[in-house]
């Protein structure tokens, strides 16, 4: 079985940048896709962005686009998130997500994905 161990959130201030990754071990099998997630307290999970291993595209949620990067370092098992110019209301738990079998009828919702992470915290210091 996989497992997916994201690092590199903490305390940050507002406008500020944190470089978070997730990185994979164990056996793992054709991936189609790794997503990242977060969720702020009492708030549902959300879509951030995705990136596809096919030919590395990706994908955000609107409200992070121009700010967030994501990208991988497959010899590393390793899928990051570039995060710039955070905002205060992004304060969340952030989660990485793996996709093994393909296409899912939405892939920016979190129902349907092979592997999860247990999260890593960002938090607006400011």
């Amino acid at each position: 079985q996989v497992q997916l161990v994201e690092s590199g959130g903490g305390l940050v201030q507002a406008g500020s940048s944190l470089r978070l990754s997730c990185v994979a071990s164990g056996r793992t099998s054709r991936t189609y896709a790794v997503t990242w997630f977060r969720q702020a307290p009492g708030k549902e999970r959300e879509f951030v962005a995705t990136i596809r291993f096919s030919n590395d595209q990706t994908y955000y949620d609107d409200s992070v686009k121009c700010r967030f990067t994501a990208s991988r370092d497959s010899a590393k098992n390793t899928v990051y998130l570039q995060m710039d110019n955070l905002r205060h209301e992004e304060t969340a738990v952030y989660y990485c997500a793996e996709l093994v079998d393909g296409q899912v009828p939405d892939y920016r919702q979190n129902g349907g994905y092979d592997y999860w992470g247990e999260g890593t915290q960002v938090t607006d210091a400011s």
